[in-house]
């Protein structure tokens, strides 16, 4: 059977996925005023903005945060000059969310101190005990530094190219190299102490 493309108003995406330019369009429209393209815009990044904070910040808060990201966006649109694709600019402005919140978390009294990389995760609902290999991923990125878990998510785990995520993550292209290739280390380190106690614990 053919596929059939889903049709947003008067736009159709093949499977679900609009490229880049797409997006962008759809946002430089939405920053006039249509609405439709508001939606569109919304609906073809929704899902990985919400992974992208569901690493950044724990599954527990990437709904909220995820709004927060739209909201601003939907905001900023007008101004929006399209000097990089939309979905970078997005994810930049997800970035951001995420650091607030966890200031804003750090701000908060705490009750407990959790040592732990692994129960800090299980605090933050980022992965559940006993859980299977792909949550056990999710906990292993979880003990990862912020600025190498959110190069390795960007790269790794949503596709994006290493000149896009500097320019979300407002560093250098070789910064974002040297993350991910040391975020490599790192999971491949925690994996085989997870797996074998023999081996030293090491944290990002």
């Amino acid at each position: 059977m053919e596929e059939r493309p889903w049709h947003t108003g008067r736009w159709s995406v093949r499977n679900g996925v609009a490229d880049d330019d797409q997006v962008t369009r759809w946002a430089r429209e939405a920053g006039q005023g249509d609405r439709q393209a508001a939606t569109a815009f919304i609906r073809a990044l929704q899902d990985q903005v919400w992974r992208f904070l569901s690493h950044l910040a724990g599954p527990g808060e990437a709904d909220d945060l995820t709004q927060e990201t739209f909201l601003r966006a939907i905001r900023n649109l007008p101004g929006f000059a399209g000097r990089s694709s939309a979905r970078t600019w997005v994810f930049t402005i997800a970035r951001r969310v995420a650091v607030d919140h966890v200031r804003t978390a750090v701000a908060r009294p705490r009750m407990a101190s959790v040592p732990d990389w692994q129960a800090a995760a299980e605090a933050a609902g980022a992965i559940t005990a006993g859980a299977d290999e792909g949550v056990t991923l999710h906990q292993l990125i979880a003990g990862l530094t912020p600025e190498r878990r959110e190069a390795f998510v960007a790269t790794q785990v949503l596709g994006l190219s290493y000149v896009e995520a500097a320019d979300v993550c407002q560093c250098p292209v070789g910064t974002i190299r040297s993350r991910v290739a040391r975020a490599r280390e790192d999971l491949v380190a925690a994996w085989q102490a997870d797996t074998d106690p023999s081996h030293g614990r090491r944290t990002g």
